[in-house]
């Protein structure tokens, strides 16, 4: 009978349990949604400069009582440009909608916001993307609803557009501001 090496069973081994790993991935709840470690947490500092023309954004606007929508964007972004209906809507129904302007070029982003209307009650400029690192933000669009006293509820990866905004988002804003 032939002696079989421990080394010819260990890629085999590592195999199945990276297969494991990737198996229970798929089979988790929510598996397309990245987790943030911001939800139930204080919302991160926003930047310190507003955009051009607009009001300046502080953190003391996301612990004022009421729930506000934080909304990273740029000019230069095609998804954002697509979920801008969506956001002048949500703000002529009455929710508070900041506007964190995500590494772009002030003078792009003030006359996108002249030209498309401005949905934001108050914007921050994070031309480096500091403050987006912070809130650990991947790529705009980004949108975060942050309670009252400034706590973050949830976060939403992507434009708010489709299925998903209305599946997913909608019902997180309702339940966020009791409607």
């Amino acid at each position: 009978m032939a002696k079989i090496s421990p080394l010819m069973i260990l890629p085999p081994a590592i195999f199945a349990a990276f297969a494991g790993l990737f198996l229970a991935g798929l089979m988790r709840d929510n598996a397309d949604e990245l987790p943030s470690t911001f939800v139930g947490q204080a919302a991160p500092a926003v930047p310190v400069e507003a955009g051009n023309g607009t009001a300046q954004l502080t953190d003391a606007d996301l612990r004022n009582g009421e729930v506000t929508i934080v909304n990273f964007w740029a000019s230069w972004c095609p998804p954002c440009r697509a979920e801008h209906p969506n956001l002048l809507d949500l703000q002529a129904q009455g929710y508070r909608i900041a506007g964190v302007n995500f590494r772009d070029q002030q003078t792009q982003a003030s006359e996108y916001l002249v030209n498309y209307e401005d949905p934001f009650f108050a914007t921050g400029f994070d031309l480096r993307g500091r403050s987006a690192i912070d809130w650990g933000v991947t790529a705009p669009p980004e949108t975060f609803i942050v309670d009252g006293d400034g706590t973050v509820l949830f976060r939403f990866v992507g434009p708010l557009i489709g299925s998903d905004y209305e599946q997913r988002f909608l019902p997180e804003l309702a339940r966020a501001t009791g409607g």
